[in-house]
């Protein structure tokens, strides 16, 4: 993106810069560069104010799994604004659509879940699952089970409680977090953690030992939760190594500990089913969601626990006179339709199984990167993957954080077209829409290797 430094004062650009504090932005950076305004979507495409287009090579952030500019979303939030734009649930009060959607999600959510909290967001949707869990555990007479067990590298959310758990340092630093009800224990990245001819099962072995290590330390009577990523998106797009959840899940039932699965990204259809959970197995006590629930096109996320989960809140509800949790916009009518219909969409369009049809091809292009001499690791499931870079080929030796590798990488894929994200383990992550073509993939990545000499090159000069 070559913009120029200074912009006419009338410009969106400057506008912007004058008014606008933007998340997850270096503020100094922008003031250099400008914003890039995106002004309109299609299908897998968005063009920005300068009339580029480009290939939305990460759903937006993991999110518009339906793509731009999908009319039936819009219709149906038109429709449900002209009808009732706005009502609420508290007091026991409720709308159509909030029970059309959670009936729905009911229906397709793993065994075990009942009910369904609705939120705006997966920062929101985790924090409602920490307090719920400490609801939970007051109910059944376990006030002190409060402390989290999160993953380093884990992504779990801003707001105060969620940022906690999200254990990478730019979601902390600065904030005084994490706060101390939060721990974290090893992240399960064989290919940067495991030990010297340590074998997959081995490396879930040895972290499930920390694990309960951790617990032991700490005392299970005070450990409330575990919140798991079926796979870590933004910590690296990191897939669970052989056995992982196999292990670490008897050790929650043995001590007592709910299980969170963090659905946020892997939900509807990413991995290829359903849920993430699905794909690797989890049996969660409480499931988070969000994203890809509206195809990102309105702000709703969800909280679904098993039945043994809302008998002990209900229950607690009923002693204190309420359940005194909410938020103004919960189940809002209009995300709300247009959450169901994109859970209509998805199956009318047969979206997973296409999902799984492409998935092979989308894997193979992923690894083909792999012969570039900068890229130490790629790996990829259903419609999400990454590669990961080193400094010196067939090695884990990275470069220095400092150089910010993968962000110049990603600058390179922009140049040629595609919008990707650099990601905290000197990666770069693929998410495209859920309705990519294989002839859009391999123009994806026809691009994306149109510009790997580059990279290379640049690795060549940093090393």
């Amino acid at each position: 993106m070559n913009k120029p430094t200074r912009f006419d004062a009338n410009s969106p650009e400057a506008r912007d810069i004058a008014h606008h504090l933007h998340p997850y932005t270096n503020p100094g950076l922008l003031k250099e560069t400008g914003p890039q305004i995106i002004n309109s979507g299609d299908g897998i495409y968005v063009t920005d104010n300068d009339g580029k287009t480009f290939i939305e090579g990460m759903s937006g952030l993991w999110c518009a799994s339906l793509g731009f500019g999908e009319k039936e979303l819009v219709d149906a939030a038109v429709n449900q604004l002209r009808k009732l734009p706005f009502y609420h649930s508290f007091t026991g009060k409720t709308v159509n659509p909030a029970i059309d959607l959670a009936e729905a999600l009911i229906r397709i959510a793993p065994e075990g879940l009942d009910k369904v909290f609705f939120c705006n967001s997966g920062s929101e949707a985790n924090d409602t699952a920490i307090k719920m869990v400490w609801y939970y555990h007051a109910a059944m007479g376990k006030p002190e089970k409060k402390k989290v067990i999160s993953r380093k590298r884990g992504y779990h959310g801003v707001t105060i409680a969620a940022a906690s758990l999200t254990a990478l340092a730019y979601a902390q630093d600065g904030f005084g977090l994490p706060l101390d009800f939060a721990l974290h224990t090893s992240s399960p990245h064989y290919f940067q953690d495991a030990r010297d001819g340590e074998s997959e099962l081995e490396f879930s072995r040895r972290l499930g030992e920390e694990l309960e290590a951790m617990i032991m330390a700490e005392g299970a009577d005070h450990i409330g939760a575990f919140i798991a990523e079926p796979l870590m998106g933004a910590g690296g797009v990191i897939m669970p190594p052989q056995g992982y959840f196999d292990v670490i899940q008897p050790i929650l039932k043995k001590h007592d500990i709910l299980l969170i699965a963090d659905e946020v990204i892997c939900g509807f259809g990413r991995t290829g089913n359903m849920w993430g959970s699905e794909t690797f197995g989890l049996a969660p006590d409480i499931l988070t969601c969000a994203k890809a629930l509206s195809s990102a096109y309105l702000p709703i996320s969800a909280v679904m626990v098993s039945g043994q989960v809302a008998q002990g809140v209900e229950e607690q509800a009923n002693r204190l006179g309420q359940f005194g949790h909410g938020y103004t916009y919960s189940a809002h009518p209009v995300p709300a339709a247009v959450a169901l219909r994109t859970m209509e969409l998805m199956e009318e369009r047969q979206i997973i199984p296409h999902v799984r049809e492409v998935a092979p091809h989308f894997a193979e292009r992923v690894a083909r990167l792999g012969r570039f001499n900068c890229v130490g690791h790629t790996r990829a499931i259903g419609l999400i993957g990454a590669m990961e870079f080193v400094a010196q080929p067939q090695s884990r030796i990275k470069h220095d954080p400092a150089v910010k590798f993968a962000a110049q990488v990603m600058k390179l894929a922009h140049e040629e077209g595609v919008i990707l994200r650099a990601l905290p383990c000197d990666a770069i992550g693929f998410c495209p829409p859920l309705i990519i073509t294989p002839q859009q993939i391999d123009d994806m990545f026809d691009r994306i290797e149109a510009m790997m000499p580059k990279a290379d090159a640049l690795s060549r000069e940093l090393a």
